[in-house]
């Protein structure tokens, strides 16, 4: 049997946003037609938020946290434990600190199960204030020379850019290419998702997953792309 994976943020929907609804009873009759798996960076909670309940339990199975703490429906199987060194939280403050961005909106180091999400706006700016912020982050690439700084500095940990304003830090090796090992490999495995330029936080399990022999991955812009490319994709005839 196929399987379909996904990330949530900027592939199902807009960053930090609900599902579109019309997209929403669309992809419910998707997951009980194939195999879903959803992979996001984000916990439970928020995961739910933005995809509801009825697509999270439509899914065969929910890696959050990327894949650290992970759920079947509303049974939690596991999580893998984070406990971030003293050393990695104080930098983080200190480039929060130093950043020329002018706005703090509070929740900026936020721990998650096996994962932290660094965030120099924070979690609490609304959508205008996140807007500025992707702004000044495509002008002057904050995001990424910051992880680039704090790869050299932790090497125990892996750092990512994670939807429009966040970085996502996880141990070494469990980002979301751990999910690889809940699949067989020998079939057909597609996996959707907006970051798989280097550093995003979707490029490892894409690259891993197009090593694969019966792998595709598809790098998409938005949801609407998403939503394009399956319509394009499921009127085709093959094997489910």
């Amino acid at each position: 049997m196929n399987s379909w994976v996904f990330d949530v943020d900027g592939t199902l929907t807009p960053s930090r946003q609900k599902m579109n609804e019309e997209f929403r009873n669309w992809f419910i009759t998707f997951c009980g037609t194939y195999s879903v798996y959803l992979v996001t960076g984000s916990d439970r909670e928020k995961t739910i938020e933005q995809v509801g309940h009825e697509v999270y339990n439509a899914c065969k199975r929910v890696y959050n946290c990327s894949g650290n703490d992970v759920w079947e429906q509303d049974k939690h199987l596991y999580t893998n434990e984070l406990n971030p060194s003293e050393d990695l939280l104080l930098t983080l403050s200190t480039h929060l600190e130093q950043s020329e961005f002018p706005i703090r909106t509070g929740n900026h180091i936020e721990k998650r199960p096996g994962l932290i999400n660094f965030n120099i706006i924070g979690r609490n700016a609304t959508l205008e204030q996140r807007a500025l912020y992707v702004k000044w982050d495509n002008e002057y690439s904050e995001r990424e020379k910051i992880a680039k700084t704090l790869e050299i500095q932790f090497s125990e940990y892996e750092f990512s850019i994670a939807g429009e304003t966040g970085i996502d830090i996880t141990r070494k090796g469990k980002n979301k290419s751990q999910i690889i090992k809940d699949f067989d490999q020998y079939l057909t495995i597609r996996f959707f998702g907006d970051r798989m330029t280097p550093g995003g936080n979707d490029i490892e399990l894409g690259i891993t997953v197009a090593s694969l022999p019966n792998g595709y991955i598809y790098p998409v812009k938005n949801w609407e792309d998403t939503w394009d490319l399956l319509k394009n994709i499921t009127s085709s005839v093959f094997t489910v």
